[in-house]
């Protein structure tokens, strides 16, 4: 973290206690950490995409002991039902009445692993819980916790057997976080962990430091830092953008624009800065809008991706001074 400014010294030591622990157990994966604990900062939902086998769910895991909180794994398959996930009403025979045994769901960290192999009815039970933080049965309102997350990882190479995520839902993760194969030296530093010391994949775990308290003060924290109109600008010229370029059929949303100054603000307060710069914009900026933005079919005839097209916005989109 850089020393400019330090808005808050006890809560910077809190970001280091949580951050060094993990750092030990996952390498090569410095960015997707990053952008996981502003995603964490700013109460947003996070969509991990990558091969099998790069460390989606173990830095879940992770993050998750670190916090002490809460955490269940929900493997999503065809056959999954939104009452599997949610829950059901039972009758009580001894009380006469229905009574509601909650699913999964009810949790703080929620892993959605492999969340494009659930059908449609299935994924949209998570719309509710992940932009209101409640789920309702039957008529009833049942709250989520106050930090109620969902990390959900999908893999990009097998497409038999998957959904795809309507709109709707993808534009309620936060982030997209893509997950490439490590570099050599880095799978090097793997190798070297796990057989030199012949460790078990249930053998990385961290102490808890933080609590769930601890969480909302950070949150409550970076939403104190400075946000300049210039950047307020920035933002809402960026995104105009992405609804006039001629490669992009649709655009990101009002939500996206929200979303990215609170992340934003996220990411200076994790750089120890007490305002927002142009650079914090532009770090999150392919997380952020990759998942939201839809291309034209002859943009992707092309060979433009919807990255390349992003680094093309900010080319176009001049940051102010």
């Amino acid at each position: 973290m850089s020393s400019n400014l330090n808005p808050a010294p006890v809560a910077q030591a809190q970001l280091e206690s949580l951050v060094n622990p993990i750092r030990q157990w996952l390498f090569g994966l410095e960015e997707p950490l990053r952008h996981t604990l502003i995603a964490l900062l700013c109460g947003g939902h996070v969509l991990y995409e990558g091969p099998p086998g790069t460390a989606k769910t173990m830095l879940v895991k992770l993050v998750a002991q670190s916090m002490s909180c809460p955490f269940k794994r929900v493997q999503f398959t065809p056959d999954m039902m939104p009452a599997d996930m949610i829950g059901t009403n039972i009758f009580n025979q001894e009380k006469h009445a229905f009574q509601f045994n909650s699913g999964p769901l009810f949790t703080t960290f929620l892993l959605a692993d492999e969340i494009n192999r659930a059908p449609a009815k299935t994924q949209s039970a998570l719309l509710e819980c992940m932009q209101e933080r409640q789920v309702t049965v039957d008529g009833t309102e049942y709250p989520l916790s106050p930090v109620f997350t969902v990390f959900a990882t999908q893999n990009p190479l097998e497409q038999e057997g998957t959904y795809p995520l309507p709109e709707a839902q993808l534009d309620r993760f936060l982030f997209k976080i893509m997950f490439p194969y490590p570099s050599r030296a880095a799978e090097v530093d793997i190798l070297r962990k796990h057989h030199a010391q012949e460790i078990r994949a249930q053998d990385s775990t961290v102490q808890p430091v933080l609590r769930e308290s601890d969480l909302l003060a950070l949150r409550a924290e970076a939403n104190r830092v400075e946000v300049q109109d210039g950047i307020i600008d920035y933002v809402a010229d960026l995104v105009a953008q992405t609804r006039q370029h001629p490669g992009i059929a649709i655009g990101a949303s009002p939500r996206a624009a929200i979303l990215w100054v609170k992340a934003a603000k996220a990411r200076a307060f994790l750089e120890n800065r007490a305002y927002v710069i142009p650079d914090d914009i532009k770090s999150i900026g392919k997380p952020l809008l990759r998942h939201r933005l839809i291309l034209f079919p002859q943009a992707e005839l092309e060979g433009r991706t919807v990255d390349s097209l992003i680094d093309e916005l900010f080319l176009q989109v001049k940051p102010p001074r």
